[in-house]
């Protein structure tokens, strides 16, 4: 007989791509991991690991187990919907997990949702970059992930996870009140080619991808004339005359800094597509399905306020 427990250890050590960094995720020691490896290839009598420099690599036997192990995985999530599916007013817990900026527009009014109409439900809410979300909703750390498409992360037909559109959200930019472009009704983002530009740290957070990308689209690269990732910091650059940025639509910042959110336009005109991520076959077990249920609301909230008011300070 397999132990399943094994296979999440493969699953995991594949996301992960180290048996050091599925250790620490899985909260073992390296050690363990190695052995419930070995333990899993001594009953399937076929080698799992082998010899990549310093390192250790899946063979090509442990990648046709992991199609088999989703597979799996994916049934046993089914199973636990399906076990629950008439469990009425019985105590929940959700682990619920978003980007920074996803909090305050979605995650928070999702979780006041379920605190409103499904108080048996105990929601933890987890700020995680999208990055790191997928090993962790993998893991089992995280129930429901809100992210973003990322460079290096999963395609949405992976078949360990479900990602799902939950909003797509307008980038507007930012600029201090006193710029030359501040009192236009829109702009198109190449207008901006030759600013300074107020950028996260690569590798730091998903809106550098974002900002970087959306500049190529538009013929250019931004000149990153300065670093910073919290939004409050972020604008109080801005309104010093330092450069400009692009802002998500729903990111607040202090009211009372001296900047101005104008929309973009044009085919270049970018947005952030926000999604939602479980474990494949999860989204039936009634404590995720109702959370899902919830961000939904949010997102439909946040669609209907409509653009920030342009042309005074953003908050």
């Amino acid at each position: 007989m397999i132990d399943l427990r094994r296979l999440h250890v493969l699953r995991v050590v594949h996301q992960l791509g180290t048996v050091t960094a599925a250790a620490r995720a899985l909260h073992l020691t390296p050690s363990a991991v190695s052995q419930q490896l070995r333990q899993l290839a001594h009953e399937l009598e076929v080698p799992l690991l082998e010899p990549d420099g310093r390192r250790v690599r899946l063979t090509p036997a442990a990648h046709t187990l992991l199609g088999h192990a989703d597979d799996l995985a994916a049934r046993w999530e089914r199973a636990r919907g399906d076990l629950h599916a008439d469990t009425v007013g019985a105590a929940m817990s959700l682990r619920l997990a978003g980007f920074t900026s996803s909090l305050r527009t979605l995650v928070v009014p999702a979780v006041e949702d379920l605190h409103a109409h499904r108080p048996e439900i105990t929601v933890r809410v987890l700020e995680v970059e999208t990055a790191e979300a997928f090993g962790r909703v993998l893991t089992g750390d995280i129930d429901i992930a809100v992210t973003l498409p990322h460079q290096d992360g999963p395609p949405l037909d992976d078949p360990r996870f479900e990602q799902h559109p939950l909003l797509d959200e307008p980038q507007d930019l930012l600029l201090p009140r006193r710029h030359r472009l501040a009192e236009r009704t829109s702009v198109a983002l190449e207008e901006a080619a030759q600013e300074p530009w107020v950028l996260p740290a690569p590798g730091t957070c998903d809106h550098h991808e974002i900002t970087t990308a959306a500049c190529a689209a538009a013929g250019f690269t931004p000149k990153a004339a300065h670093e910073a990732m919290d939004w409050s910091a972020v604008a109080t650059l801005v309104a010093a005359g330092l450069g400009v940025c692009l802002k998500p639509r729903f990111v607040p910042v202090p009211a009372e800094l001296a900047v101005v959110a104008v929309p973009l336009a044009g085919p270049t005109a970018p947005q952030r597509r926000i999604l939602t991520c479980t474990r494949r076959g999860s989204r039936s077990q009634p404590h995720i399905a109702r959370g899902l249920a919830a961000l939904r609301t949010a997102a439909h909230a946040a669609r209907g306020a409509g653009p920030a008011e342009r042309l005074r300070p953003v908050g």
